[in-house]
């Protein structure tokens, strides 16, 4: 009786354990903040979930010899289709960023939430989505 009574304090010990890691693996808000670069390719794809997908280049030194890439995901359908119509401008974005990715969520840590500016090629302010 002993034994059972241990074994079940240990069994809910370590449910509520994973519990805890799932929520701050997966749900918990790491960091949140803003990329800007050339959106250089935005895709929906997936096997089972269909997710969109997207990379930013932001501006390494003027040489260009450094060049970094922003992967992410878009979980909002309005952002989404904002960023679908604008490959290949400069775009400002606002992320939020998890310790893992889901596959329903995305391929990526990175999930963007929204759009804050778009600038035309020339480098003028071509939209302000808010």
């Amino acid at each position: 009786m002993k034994w059972r009574k241990i074994f079940r304090t240990i069994l809910i010990i370590l449910i509520i354990g994973f519990g805890i890691f799932f929520y701050t693996h997966f749900y918990w808000q790491y960091g949140s903040g803003t990329k800007a670069g050339t959106l250089n390719t935005f895709m929906r794809k997936g096997y089972i979930f269909k997710t969109y997908e997207g990379k930013v280049i932001q501006s390494g030194f003027k040489a260009n010899v450094q060049s970094n890439e922003f992967n992410f995901s878009v979980t909002k359908e309005s952002v989404a289709k904002i960023l679908l119509e604008n490959a290949g401008r400069e775009v400002e974005v606002h992320y939020i960023e998890y310790f893992g990715a889901l596959p329903w969520r995305g391929m990526e840590r990175y999930v963007v939430d929204s759009v804050y500016q778009i600038r035309n090629s020339d480098g003028s302010n071509g939209i302000n989505p808010k």
